[in-house]
């Protein structure tokens, strides 16, 4: 059974957690207020329900109702909306191209000390987005860590969210999928993650940095990969602090990547 409603006037109350997506200031404090996030396609939306996150309701297309019919029977008390693509647009402020949109309850934030204790005996890596600002960038980081193996992501508290509907969207629903938390601030985090056996690496083009390559050549046991915001890279106090300092190495007068294009690098290098 989905308890299907049919919605035809924009200003209906009942889509408020739709309201707007595009507007950052005012989805941030929605979403903080209420405690919920945005997914936003049929993949997308099927890996956050698939993954445990409770949904509250769903606004949709009346074609998606057969391909997400299987997730919604299983929601049978969630309000499902259906709405033109007209009026969703004029809900959320632009065309949403996939046609399918949930609110879903976040969960409660993970122990950092929970996500560090699922190490692997071999091979453990971990990434830390320490303030990245582009919801792009973090979204891409988590995906590239799906892809590529890597056990958790750690976000620093002034980092952008993971949850966020742009993020999510970059991701391609892997923020489900792949184990993270909000840490504690520098330094603090590494005290923390050398306590837990990581070694702390930090990616950054000083002056005592060694190459990703020398890094893989190490072959450590458990890294702590650490990247930073875009533009200005990882905090000069967190790269002193550090146990380790690497660069990727650079051709053609180019001193560095984008930091998603860096995750992948250094994930792949370093699996």
């Amino acid at each position: 059974m989905i308890n299907s409603i049919p919605i035809t006037d924009a200003g209906d109350l009942r889509l408020a957690d739709y309201v707007a997506l595009r507007e950052v200031n005012l989805r941030k404090s929605l979403e903080s207020a209420e405690g919920l996030f945005i997914a936003e396609g049929e993949k997308v939306i099927r890996r956050a329900v698939e993954a445990g996150y409770r949904p509250r309701s769903f606004l949709l297309a009346e074609r998606w109702l057969a391909s997400l019919r299987d997730v919604l029977v299983r929601c049978p008390d969630t309000p499902v909306y259906l709405a033109t693509e007209e009026v969703t647009e004029q809900v959320t402020g632009f065309h949403v191209h996939r046609g399918a949109l949930a609110s879903l309850h976040r969960q409660p934030p993970r122990p950092v000390e929970d996500v560090l204790g699922r190490r692997r005996p071999r091979r453990s890596r971990i990434a830390v987005l320490e303030n990245l600002v582009d919801h792009a960038n973090v979204g891409s980081a988590f995906r590239n860590a799906a892809a590529l193996g890597v056990d958790a992501v750690l976000v620093t508290p002034s980092c952008a969210d993971p949850l966020y509907r742009r993020a999510i969207k970059t991701s391609m629903g892997n923020v489900f999928n792949v184990p993270w938390t909000r840490t504690p601030p520098m330094p603090d985090l590494l005290d923390l993650l050398r306590a837990h056996g990581y070694t702390t690496v930090a990616l950054t083009l000083a002056d005592d940095s060694i190459t990703l390559d020398e890094l893989a050549e190490r072959d450590l046991p458990a890294l702590a990969l650490i990247f930073g915001t875009e533009g200005a890279g990882v905090d000069p106090r967190t790269a002193r602090d550090v146990d380790l300092r690497v660069r990727i190495p650079m051709a053609a007068g180019v001193d560095s990547l984008n930091v998603a294009a860096a995750t992948a690098v250094v994930f792949y290098v370093t699996r």
